[in-house]
């Protein structure tokens, strides 16, 4: 029995090896199918005259990224895709930060206000927008008849939500908020229930109020957390290009264009694969920047 043992445990020690690369490879293969191959092609395409329709391809090499560059819709979708994604970040954080906070005591009826919260975040974004494309309608919307009811408009001199730039810009990043803020909730009561409770309490006995141990204990807590969120908010709203196209295909006049619609629109709708893959290719250094420096952020906290 003590001969056979030894061979028992190498004969696990040879399989462990493949058995853990036939359970990662799965992932691998897809990561490589569905993000690896698409980013190589837009390369290829970036630096390439390609276009819908056309057989042959030529090298250009950064003619793409200099017309790009000097295409004041290019500048415009840029300044849009910032102030989308700050605005939008800043209203997710400090509207999931606050509901985090409703939720997390129990009581009557918190589990339908939970469901009721992360519906818009389970139903899919296309449905979500149309719906919103409709409330938001320059005719039939229901929040521009109710003001109307509220006597805080004249009939004949109702806003346009999605026909006025400010207003267009306005609607898209709520909507997008709409969307959003149901994800970060989750991320921030998990982040409020992992804090250990001793903390609070014993902030409590000394006499610190709700403000001073949100601002001192809670808040610097979670902070890895808070960055956590922040970091999947802005990725998913920097190449975030359903809402911008359902609800204004980028208008009016570009000023609710981002530069995903804007590559689309150049790519796809335009026929001009190699101007939409070079503006494509922009989202890249700006995320992985993003990313590092977000991610540096959740390392010092810990560390601290």
């Amino acid at each position: 029995m003590a001969i056979g043992a030894p061979k028992i445990k190498s004969i696990g020690a040879a399989q462990s090896p493949l058995l853990g690369a036939a359970m990662f490879g799965p992932a691998v293969l897809y990561i490589v199918l569905v993000i690896g191959a698409p980013f190589v092609l837009a390369v290829f395409y970036a630096f390439s005259d390609a276009r819908i329709g056309s057989s042959g391809l030529h090298f250009v090499g950064l003619e793409n990224f200099r017309s790009i560059l000097q295409s004041p819709s290019f500048r415009t979708a840029l300044k849009n895709s910032i102030v989308f994604t700050v605005c939008a970040q800043a209203i997710v954080v400090v509207c999931s930060g606050t509901l985090s906070i409703a939720l997390e005591k129990p009581f009557r009826g918190r589990g339908l206000v939970r469901f009721l919260i992360l519906l818009p975040w389970v139903a899919p974004v296309s449905l979500g927008s149309i719906g919103w494309k409709w409330i938001l309608d320059s005719i039939y919307s229901v929040i521009t008849w109710v003001l109307v009811w509220l006597h805080f408009f004249k009939p004949y001199n109702t806003p346009m939500w999605l026909g006025e730039p400010h207003l267009a810009m306005a609607s898209v990043i709520l909507v997008h908020c709409w969307r959003l803020i149901p994800f970060s909730t989750v991320v921030m009561l998990a982040g409020r229930t992992a804090i250990p409770k001793e903390i609070p309490e014993a902030a409590a006995i000394d006499g610190a109020g709700f403000w001073r141990t949100l601002f001192q204990i809670n808040l610097p807590m979670m902070l890895p957390i808070i960055n956590v969120a922040v970091l999947f908010g802005t990725i998913f709203t920097f190449t975030d290009m359903t809402v911008v196209y359902i609800l204004t295909a980028g208008g009016p006049f570009d000023s609710t264009q981002t530069l995903p619609s804007l590559a689309f629109a150049t790519g796809i709708q335009g026929s001009d694969l190699a101007a939409g893959a070079a503006i494509s290719l922009f989202l890249v250094p700006v995320l992985v920047l993003i990313a590092y420096l977000m991610l540096r952020m959740a390392h010092r906290a810990e560390v601290v």
